[in-house]
């Protein structure tokens, strides 16, 4: 008989009495409990006395007498009975909704945390040598009713592809990513049972919904960070191309876009977008969440050099360009340069630690990523710039990417980890360093240019030459750059000095002349400066020579050297690097030029005006003065034939010779006539010597230096 009711009421039919009830928050308390319940050992037989003390069905005092055996009869009558009426009535089914079921999952998922690992995996493995079987956990009921639900709405948000598939309604999307939020949590609990056969079906299927969740906020996630794209596809009104203009990743045209700190994305757009990264990472999609952000925004940087206009150009691209087209693109990579590092970069941080509030070292990982494939790619069009064949031409170009490196990327610095900006720093060095050290090797030609001209032609009129022009505009130019090509020479000085092949001969020129100022404490640039000066001079007094004529040589050299003279005093920056004693060496050496000039020109002509050899004792000697006329009249339209075709394209320095002409010879002249025209028969004797008027030769004077190529004088009417 005991053994007969033991079998009825076996210790394993009385635990799973006190398994999980109806009641959802017992469940969940209870997990421990049973977990517990199941490490003790039972009995398989208890006797009669304790099984029917312990049942609280039996409704009738057990005494110890010969009844008892009819007793416990009774009382099993009466538990089948009891038993057979549960049978015909159905528990009351229990209706679940996530809101609910979410707060089960919420106190589970609260205890299964509190729950050591080994408990989780294995009720317990106590006397191992005895019991080979292992008790799974039980999992309550709900939570397959929780994932059904959740499930329900994944399905829904997966058939709800496109534009419209979040935002219109607010309380939905909060739901979803709670319900998301839920099933990472759940997925983290139950991890321990990962390797448990009885739990491989439930683990894998919720391990199937995570993943679904987070493809539909990938999808989500990659969509709204599209979204700036898709404004540019939906032309319904201008109002909305406008804000497109705003939108996109160029730099703001109004303050309005000025103040815009996200890149044109909405508070709600950041809001939400940090709210689905927020759950992918926490749910162990970080990597995929990471990439989505890499993707887009690196298609934005990309619009950008689209809407800038320029073109990613590979090293070996660079290399064989034109430098026409090349010329082009630097301006371009200047402005892409510039506004990158003031602008975009900016706001592209803000951009990211707003979505990635919760995760800073993210946000920092991705900005540092994102802006190091842009800027690689713009440094390295610098150092392929760099590379380029070298000519003094590209100079100035060179030097404008040289200041855009030194002033733009350093300021960047402040936006970046300590370790990515000495990296940064050292890259962007390297590439400005090497600029620099072109452009300096570029003006140092500015030399060799120099000295290869030798042309063997003269210019025609002794007018300024084509070497003279080039090299003073070149210096002009250059004076613009002046504080940046002093600072490239200062840093570079010793590649300057191994590049420059004119340097020891023109050094000690550069010292005589500039002794008020010791050479010791000039920038290495004005050194320089000096030397590109001397090695002119030398040139343009080498093809002075090439003129026959005296004069002429010298209208060249006053051309030239007030051509020069005049630029220098145009340029402050030069005229103060090269100094006040060079400029008055100039102007010194003008004034012996023309001295040279008009003894060359007009001594001659005044010669024949001079009183010598005209009288014999106090008497004037006709034939002698007839030929004076004469010599006088064919030589000044000699001169005047010839020195007009002459080219004197100062307008001041053509007045100041023409000036200091009419003062030497009309004087003369003018006394020379009113001495020894009486002595002249008047009418054909007068008209045949006495060619020209004061005033006439004031006239031919005028028309002096022009370039004209004139016949000769004519006298006036």
């Amino acid at each position: 008989m005991e053994r007969g009711l033991s079998e009825k009421h076996p210790p394993e039919k009385q635990l799973s009495n006190n398994s999980y009830s109806s009641d959802n928050e017992e469940n969940a308390t209870n997990i421990t409990t049973n977990l517990n319940a199941n490490h003790h050992d039972h009995p398989e037989t208890e006797t009669c006395d304790q099984l029917v003390s312990q049942s609280p069905k039996a409704g009738v005092k057990v005494e110890e007498s010969d009844n008892t055996s009819h007793e416990i009869e009774e009382v099993h009558h009466e538990e089948k009975e009891n038993d057979e009426k549960i049978g015909d009535t159905p528990p009351p089914e229990i209706h679940y909704t996530l809101e609910t079921v979410s707060q089960d999952i919420d106190q589970l998922i609260t205890t299964l945390s509190a729950t050591p690992k080994d408990a989780k995996e294995t009720i317990v493995e106590e006397e191992k040598e005895e019991k080979d079987e292992k008790v799974p956990m039980e999992i309550p009921v709900f939570v397959e009713k929780f994932l059904d639900l959740v499930e329900e709405k994944v399905a829904k948000h997966e058939l709800t592809e496109g534009k419209g598939k979040w935002g219109q309604n607010p309380e939905e999307d909060s739901s979803f990513l709670e319900a998301v939020n839920r099933i990472s949590k759940l997925t983290s609990s139950l991890d321990g049972l990962r390797s448990d056969p009885n739990h491989a079906a439930l683990i894998s299927r919720i391990g199937g919904i995570q993943q679904r969740a987070m493809a539909c906020l990938e999808d989500e996630f990659r969509f709204t960070l599209e979204d700036i794209k898709h404004n540019d596809q939906d032309p319904n009104t201008d109002a909305k191309g406008k804000q497109h203009e705003a939108d996109r990743c160029v730099l703001p045209e109004s303050e309005s876009a000025e103040t815009d700190n996200f890149l044109g994305y909405s508070d709600d757009a950041v809001s939400k977008l940090n709210r689905i990264a927020k759950e992918m990472i926490g749910g162990g999609f970080e990597s995929e969440c990471c990439h989505v952000y890499m993707m887009i925004r690196g298609q934005a940087f990309d619009e950008c050099f689209a809407e800038i206009g320029f073109e990613k150009i590979s090293i070996d691209e660079v290399q064989k360009m034109q430098w026409e087209a090349l010329e082009r693109e630097i301006p371009l990579w200047i402005k892409a340069v510039r506004e990158y590092a003031s602008i975009y970069f900016v706001k592209e941080l803000k951009l990211a630690e707003a979505i990635f509030s919760n995760y800073s070292s993210i946000s920092s990982s991705l900005f540092s990523n994102l802006t190091r494939s842009v800027l690689i790619q713009l440094l390295n069009f610098a150092e392929a710039v760099a590379m380029t064949k070298r000519s003094a031409e590209k100079l100035f170009k060179f030097l404008d990417m040289y200041e855009t490196l030194r002033d733009s990327l350093p300021a960047m610095g402040a936006l970046f980890s300590e370790e990515y900006e000495n990296e940064l720093k050292t890259e962007s060095t390297t590439a400005r360093c090497r600029i620099g050290e072109a452009a300096i090797c570029m003006f140092c030609d500015l030399e060799n240019s120099i000295k290869s001209d030798t042309g063997k032609t003269p210019v025609p009129g002794g007018a300024v030459h084509p070497l003279t022009r080039y090299t003073m505009n070149y210096l002009k130019y250059a004076g613009e750059y002046i504080a940046t090509l002093e600072q490239v020479f200062r840093e570079h000085s010793k590649i300057e000095r191994a590049d420059s092949t004119s340097r020891p001969r023109y050094e000690s020129e550069s010292q005589n002349f500039n002794n008020d100022n010791d050479e010791e404490n000039q920038s290495p640039f004005s050194n320089q400066l000096v030397r590109v000066m001397d090695l002119l001079d030398s040139n343009l007094e080498a093809k002075s020579k090439l003129y026959k004529d005296i004069a002429l040589s010298c209208i060249f050299m006053m051309n030239n050297g007030r051509y020069i003279v005049q630029k220098i005093k145009g340029s402050t920056e030069i005229r103060q690097m090269m100094g006040d004693p060079w400029c008055r060496r100039k102007s010194s050496e003008l004034r012996n030029y023309h001295k040279n000039y008009q003894r060359e020109t007009w001594s001659k002509l005044l010669g024949c005006l001079g009183h010598e050899g005209l009288q014999v004792n106090g008497k004037v000697i006709k034939p002698v003065l007839k030929e004076r006329f004469k010599s006088f009249n064919v030589l000044f339209d000699e001169i005047h034939k010839a020195q007009s075709s002459w080219v004197v394209s100062d307008e001041q320095l053509q007045s100041e010779l023409r000036v200091s002409i009419t003062a030497v010879v009309i004087p003369a002249y003018r006394s020379f006539m009113g001495r020894f025209s009486q002595y002249l028969t008047p009418g054909r004797q007068t008209e045949k010597y006495i060619k020209y008027q004061a005033e006439d030769l004031e006239t031919y004077i005028d028309e002096l230096f022009d370039g004209n190529s004139a016949s000769g004088a004519r006298k006036r009417p």
